[in-house]
């Protein structure tokens, strides 16, 4: 049996219900989606689609940092818009924290997202 282990930092949003930041099993890290909240407030970030999603970033760093990894391990994310208007900028935003050899990705609009985010990610990566 593989076991798991819950990843928790405070250096990203805690966790808004009743799931864990991230798991770490079998080598890899399975992370919860994060949305634009501020880690030490609590509070949504003000600002466009592209604050938003560097704060969404930033935030599964800290997540990947705090379960040993990084985002070069990062295999696959899947992002989640509330309107593909943003994709553009959102992937301006995105291509600067996935430089060189970026993870598989999908990307799929939703009609809403916790807390009024525009957007939201989750990952997948490799320890």
């Amino acid at each position: 049996m593989v076991e798991r282990e819950i990843v928790k930092t405070g250096a990203a949003p805690a966790a808004i219900g009743p799931y864990s930041q991230a798991i770490k099993a079998a080598g890899m890290v399975f992370l919860s989606g994060q949305i634009p909240l501020d880690p030490k407030s609590g509070e949504m970030v003000a600002g466009d689609i592209q604050v938003q999603t560097r704060q969404v970033l930033t935030n599964l760093e800290a997540v990947l940092t705090a379960a040993g990894g990084s985002l070069d391990r990062v295999g696959k994310t899947t992002v989640f818009l509330t309107s593909m208007d943003d994709f553009a900028k959102m992937n301006e935003v995105y291509g600067e924290f996935f430089s060189t050899a970026p993870p598989a990705r999908s990307t799929v609009e939703v009609r809403r997202l916790p807390r009024g985010a525009a957007v939201e990610i989750e990952a997948i990566a490799l320890l």
